[in-house]
């Protein structure tokens, strides 16, 4: 099965994730959907020094929106920022230090946010890790576990009730496409068993992504929740942690704004709110979270257990 789910997987991407798929999707893509002023309007963005990240960043500053810039690394953060300032001319960008992985901080994090802060009206789960080798945080958590799931739970979970308060408020997930290959599986949330395939383990937890935005989405029903595939994307994370496919695709790839674009859509348009709460999205339209005949849909009792798993970590950690 793994063998059919890779191939297809392949296939799907060659035809569907390219540079050349997102050209040929564009064609239909309706333009004044992002001719919007967006001033007033909070938005916080995981990532945001490079990549898609960095590129939403710019593209939502342009529009005028007010953007908090949550990133691990200070230097490359600042200087992101400078780029984005100077491009557009709004000032109104900020700053926040965190490291997702790093778990007691993300909830002390998302208090202090809420104290400080009076709206937030667009929370952007853009930041991702992929670890080589297994390895555990302060909290013995495996690292790319907390960074990728867990740490996005806790961060959704305790700025919910600030995007309750403001105004058309949504949470935009990045997935990735490698999710197609995977199943949901709870019983391995730490990768503790078996050989640790830090790309599997990525892909297992944008699984766990998408299964969470669709459970978020049926218990917060006044917040729009979407998780999204940006295609197949040139950055400095696919380019470090992949470097072979990087190298073999890289005239193929998307640059990071089309990667990004379905997520500033996601992000702006009124049109994507029409759409129900919890899809998962390719080029500005709701697509299948599975592969045609790919066995790699869960129990609603699984997805189910997923969540309390979840909830179970994130009270074990919170602040104080």
């Amino acid at each position: 099965m793994s063998l059919y789910r890779n191939s297809a997987w392949f296939l799907k991407g060659m035809t569907q994730f390219t540079r050349s798929s997102f050209l040929s999707a564009s064609k239909s893509f309706v333009e004044k959907d992002l001719e919007v002023s967006v001033a007033g309007r909070v938005f916080m963005i995981t990532g945001a020094n490079s990549g898609i990240g960095k590129a939403t960043a710019m593209a939502i500053a342009k529009k005028g929106g007010t953007v908090h810039m949550v990133c691990r690394n200070k230097d490359k953060a600042e200087e992101a920022r400078a780029d984005i300032v100077k491009e557009t001319g709004n000032k109104e960008v900020y700053v926040h230090i965190l490291d997702l992985s790093e778990t007691r901080k993300v909830g002390e994090f998302a208090e202090g946010f809420k104290r400080k802060f009076k709206a937030l009206n667009v929370l952007i789960n853009n930041a991702g890790s992929i670890m080589s080798q297994r390895d555990v945080n302060a909290e013995e958590l495996e690292k790319s576990f907390a960074a990728n799931v867990l740490g996005v739970y806790i961060l959704t979970k305790s700025l919910i009730p600030l995007l309750e308060k403001s105004a058309d408020p949504r949470v935009i997930t990045v997935s990735s496409g490698g999710m197609l290959v995977q199943k949901l599986r709870t019983g391995n949330l730490q990768s503790e068993r078996g050989r640790y395939d830090g790309t599997m383990v990525y892909a297992q937890h944008k699984r766990q992504q998408v299964v969470m935005t669709e459970q978020l989405a049926k218990t917060h029903t006044n917040i729009h929740f979407s998780v999204m595939h940006p295609g197949w994307v040139d950055t400095p994370a696919v380019a470090s942690t992949m470097p072979d496919f990087h190298r073999s695709m890289k005239d193929s790839l998307r640059t990071p704004d089309q990667g990004a674009d379905t997520v500033v859509w996601l992000s702006v348009s009124e049109v994507a709110t029409g759409n129900a709460s919890g899809l998962f999205y390719q080029d500005r339209k709701p697509a299948s979270a599975h592969l045609p005949l790919a066995w790699t849909r869960s129990s609603a009792l699984e997805e189910q257990k997923l969540m309390l798993l979840l909830e179970d970590l994130a009270k074990t950690f919170q602040p104080n």
